[in-house]
């Protein structure tokens, strides 16, 4: 029996898009106030120490993707540069496991705008949320993109929209201009690198990309591209953003917020936070859509090269798409969502990430070493790998610095 491939379908303009919302998600919607917490007016410093984290690990995939233009992502990558087939599947489950947590973690942020709107039990809304994208994913690539490119526009006018209305309404009740510039104290330099830790969650997705590697034409070309637009996109938007949200909301509202953008520009009528809430509900489905997919084609390739199990390696032969590997990631984001809280969940992603990027960066330094790369590849200096993993390795010095007391 002739097994069924996948459909190159993605062109760099929806792969960037496509890109960008993955990374442009219920994430920032959700997490705005909880940064804030605990980085206060230094909010947008955090969130570019998270970028910095992001950039180089961003670099590296980039890189893996065009030596190996493959479904199954780190576990790919990790068989090529280890040559150990376990590790390989544990770090495959490792990514599936930040997939399905931050899908979990967009569940609860989707129920937490929908509160604008409506109130229902967190069970029926998360169950609902999970089953729809779960049936979107295993629907189809084309249509899921289509989807994601969709809502992603749209995402990205909600923080143009919220900016506009704050800078327009010219009310300036937070954090004076002063504040926001750090000093060299070791308590500034904490909560940055603290709330950086917690950002990083906002700028992941980026990884999910390099999975939909065999349905993108021309994926040595295509893939490095899509994925620095993005990020140059997405760090733009959530520095302005940041800025004007800290400084026109007191942060005793903005901290801890479960609709953070709502309340930034609540003040200028009931219409614009609604507005605002309808967005982040939109941002919700995209970026929870876009895990699910990811955790699926990671469980594809890996069923598929013998890696786990391989009844999840099946694309279905009328969708083109892994519709077992689908529903089992599905039902992994939905047991996630009924067991944890969001803050919870979120560290637990942010911290997972770190360990797959210093790995997939120490891989990649090894893999320089020992094998050429295909002429068309994306190369860099390993300098790259090595700032990242000094960058990793800061950020998590003080998150168990902060654990220690």
């Amino acid at each position: 029996m002739t097994e069924t491939a996948l459909k190159r379908s993605i062109s760099l303009p929806s792969l960037t898009l496509y890109s960008l919302g993955t990374i442009v998600g219920a994430g920032f919607y959700a997490l705005l106030g909880e940064v804030a917490a605990i980085a206060g007016p230094l909010t947008p410093w955090a969130f570019l120490a998270g970028c910095i984290a992001a950039l180089f690990a961003m670099l590296t995939y980039a890189e893996f993707a065009t030596r190996y233009p493959q479904s199954g992502g780190v576990a790919i990558y990790a068989q090529r540069a280890f040559g150990k087939e376990g590790l390989s599947g544990l770090l495959g489950w490792t990514a599936i496991a930040t997939g399905v947590v931050s899908a979990a973690v967009l569940t609860h942020a989707f129920a937490g705008y929908l509160t604008e709107f409506i109130r229902l039990p967190d069970w029926l809304v998360f169950t609902l949320f999970v089953l729809a994208l779960g049936a979107l994913a295993a629907w189809g690539i084309s249509e899921s993109v289509m989807v994601a490119v969709v809502i992603t526009a749209i995402e990205v006018g909600g923080m143009l929209l919220v900016a506009g209305a704050v800078i327009s309404g010219g009310e300036f009740r937070g954090a004076e201009p002063s504040a926001l510039v750090p000093s060299l104290s070791m308590m500034d330099a904490g909560a940055i690198l603290l709330g950086g830790f917690l950002s990083l969650y906002a700028f992941i997705g980026f990884e999910d990309v390099v999975n939909v590697a065999e349905e993108v034409k021309q994926p040595r070309r295509t893939l490095p591209k899509a994925l620095m637009i993005s990020l140059g996109i997405t760090t733009l938007l959530y520095l302005g953003v940041s800025i004007v949200a800290v400084l026109a909301t007191p942060l005793p509202e903005l901290q801890g917020s479960e609709a953070p953008l709502a309340d930034v520009v609540r003040r200028r009528g009931p219409g614009w936070a609604v507005t605002v809430s309808l967005i982040g509900l939109l941002a919700g489905i995209n970026g929870a859509l876009v895990q699910i997919i990811m955790a699926s084609r990671v469980m594809y390739g890996m069923g598929r090269d013998g890696i786990s199990f391989s009844w999840l390696g099946v694309a279905h032969p009328y969708t083109r798409t892994p519709v077992r590997a689908t529903i089992f990631a599905s039902m992994l984001v939905l047991v996630l969502a009924l067991s944890l809280d969001i803050a919870a969940l979120a560290g637990i992603t942010s911290f997972i990430a770190l360990l797959l990027f210093a790995v997939m960066h120490a891989g990649l330094l090894r893999l320089k070493h020992c094998e050429e790369s295909a002429p068309d590849a994306f190369v860099l200096s390993p300098v790259i790998q090595w700032l990242g993993l000094a960058t990793i390795a800061i950020l998590m010095v003080a998150r168990v610095l902060s654990w220690l007391g």
